[in-house]
This record gives C-alpha cells, structure tokens and sequence, in this order.
C-alpha cells in the first residue's frame, strides 16, 4: 500500500473506483503503462456484479474463453492483475471527491479512508450495490446491535436466536454458515438459527441446498415460510420477536434477537452523481477515443458510461480500458512518445509482468 501523506491520505497515482471485471482490467492495464492504481468498491469482495449476480451462472462471450462462471472469470482477472501488487479499498463507497489546485484528487469514503490520487477511473457499473433493506418500521433503530445486513463473525453468533430473511444463494448460504459455526461452538443446544422466506421454494444451488436440509434433518436449523410483518421490543427497547404472515395469510410470532437480512443486492450511483460530471440517462459521458469524462484527469469505463454506439458488455468495458490506460499515460506523461508494445515481444512489458523474455534470435 501507498504510503500515507502528511494530512493521512493515502497517495496513489491512480484510484479505481469499482472492483468489477472492468475495473479489475482497468488495473491491468494501468499496470502495463507503469500507473500504480488501487481500487475502492462497496462490497466485501472484488468480483461486482460477477460475484454479486451471477457468480456460479456460465459466461459465453468471453474472447477464447468457451464458458466460464463470474467466479471463474474473477479469479482468473485476480490472477492477471497480481505482478502489479493490487490494493483493495473494500467495503466502502467513495463519498466526496475534490479537486486540488495542482490537478490532484482528493478522495472520502463512508468509512473515513482519504485518498490523495494523480487520476481516478470510474468502473462503478450500474452503481455501488447495497443490501436491499428490510422496510419494516422502526427496525433500523436496531442496525449494528439487532440488525444485520452482513453475517458477523464467528464469535459474535453464540448465544443468540437469529433470524436470517431471504430465499437465495446469499440467504441459504448465511442461514447454513451461522448453523454450522453455532453447532460447532455449542454442540447438543437447540437450533438458534432459523431462515425465513416468503415462498417454500429457496433458489439456491443444489450443494448448498443438500447442506441446509442436511443441518434442518438434524434439527440444527430451522425453515419458514412468511414475510416479516412487524417487530416487538422488551421492557428495555430491545428487540425481542417479528410477526409474521404466511401464505395462506396466517400470523405468527417468531422470537428472535438478532436478525440478518439477504434480500439481495441493488445499484446506486450514489454521490458520483452530484460530482458535477457530465451526464445522459444516469451515464456519464465520455468520448470514445480517451473515456476521459468532463473533468480533466477523471475517467470513466464499462456499464457507468454513455457515448454512441455504447454496448454494455464486459468486452466492451475491456476495451474501454485499454483506450483509457493510454489515454492516462499521455496525461501523467505529456510530451514523451507513447510507442505500442506487445506483450509477445516488449521486453519492457515483460519486466512488469514479471515473466522470462523469450530468447532473440541469432
């Protein structure tokens, strides 16, 4: 990592903000022009909507690639990006953005991270993906002591009754994790871990679903079909249990002390909407020979952007990539000579990937 500066920002040539397919090239491609670039993104891993969509679902257009899942293609673009040492921000959303007298960029998170950056590239796709929030009144009072929108770890499931809400992967695979963690800690106690769904059909993949029903056999979880209605507090204003209404529109009341909720994940812009770049239908706008957005020294690649003939591809977000790499260089480097080389045969490309350069000739 970057060196802080004196103020505690972290100096950087390039941040990227996105970890996705695009912005994960983006740094491979910065890379091979010699920009040191690190990366923000809002979820706790990189991967964007490969990983958040559809991580185990088959990819058909990736160029010499006959099929491969998102996680597949993530893992192989992590592989690619590892000779230039990558950096990732995870987690959080990039705030505020301001520019600096000498064309710098200051950069805020949510979570208080300040970045110092020479460039930034924005690979943000269709917005920075949020959990999908539990819309029942008065519950948000419980964020971060009752209320959960991630699975926290280990050690802080013991002891209490949970609550997971939601029918996919993400759901099964929390409600399944909490089980399995809260039967190995205290073996021989009643289930605490109950997954509520408002359908009696999860989709899920059949492993994960072979473990739920293996541990709910065993009585280590518990399965229900309903829609959180309402919520009830204790004497002391805690959280206590959630009424709930099935199908046949029948309520009950569910005890409960901690809830975890996996609805799903939905984009948002978020404030690089309000940073004054130009924009068309919640796009920014570059030009498609640098992707260069309205402001000098900030651009802008893959699902984010608009210009004509625009094709919301992942190949598409890859060319943009390698346009804006060499647009980035001749802005860090005015007046010097941007030559094209080869990754076959420049023995300078080959430095920076680390590799053996094949043997000249004689």
């Amino acid at each position: 990592m970057s060196d802080p500066s004196p103020t505690g920002a972290v100096e950087t040539d390039a941040l990227i903000i996105g970890a996705g397919p695009v912005g994960l090239f983006q740094l491979f491609q910065l890379g091979l022009q010699g920009i040191h670039a690190q990366v923000i993104d809002a979820l706790p891993v990189p991967g964007g909507q490969c990983m958040a969509l559809y991580a185990d679902k088959p990819i058909y257009d990736i160029p010499a690639v006959t099929m491969c899942t998102g996680r597949e293609l993530i893992e192989r673009l992590l592989l690619q990006i590892a000779p230039f040492a990558p950096v990732f921000h995870l987690g959080q959303t990039v705030t505020a953005l301001a520019t600096r007298d000498d064309g710098r960029f200051d950069l805020e998170t949510d979570r208080g991270a300040r970045f110092t950056s020479r460039l930034v590239f924005i690979a943000a796709g269709v917005g920075a993906f949020q959990p999908r929030q539990l819309k029942i009144e008065g519950v948000e009072r419980h964020l971060g002591s009752q209320l959960f929108y991630q699975l926290p770890e280990a050690g802080a499931l013991a002891g209490r009754r949970w609550l997971v809400v939601g029918g996919e992967d993400a759901a099964v695979a929390a409600a399944v994790q909490a089980a399995e963690a809260m039967a190995e800690a205290v073996p021989d106690r009643p289930a605490s871990v109950t997954l509520l769904h408002r359908r009696g059909v999860l989709a899920a993949e059949p492993d994960l679903l072979a473990r739920f029903q293996a541990l709910v056999d065993a009585g280590a979880l518990h399965f229900e079909v309903g829609q959180v209605l309402s919520t009830e507090q204790d004497a002391e204003g805690r959280l206590c249990a959630v009424q709930v209404v099935g199908e046949d529109g029948t309520q009950r009341r569910l005890t409960t002390d901690a809830i975890l909720v996996q609805l799903g994940l939905s984009p948002k812009l978020g404030p690089i909407a309000d940073w004054g770049l130009a924009m068309a239908r919640r796009q920014l706008v570059v030009d498609s020979a640098h992707f260069e957005t309205s402001m000098p020294g900030i651009f802008a690649v893959g699902d984010v952007v608009s210009y004509p003939g625009k094709k919301k591809l992942i190949l598409s977000g890859f060319h943009e990539a390698t346009l804006a790499a060499f647009a980035a260089a001749a802005r860090l480097r005015p007046g010097e000579p941007q030559p094209l080389q080869y990754t076959t045969t420049s023995p300078r490309l080959h430095r920076l990937l680390g590799v053996a350069s094949p043997a000249r000739e004689r």
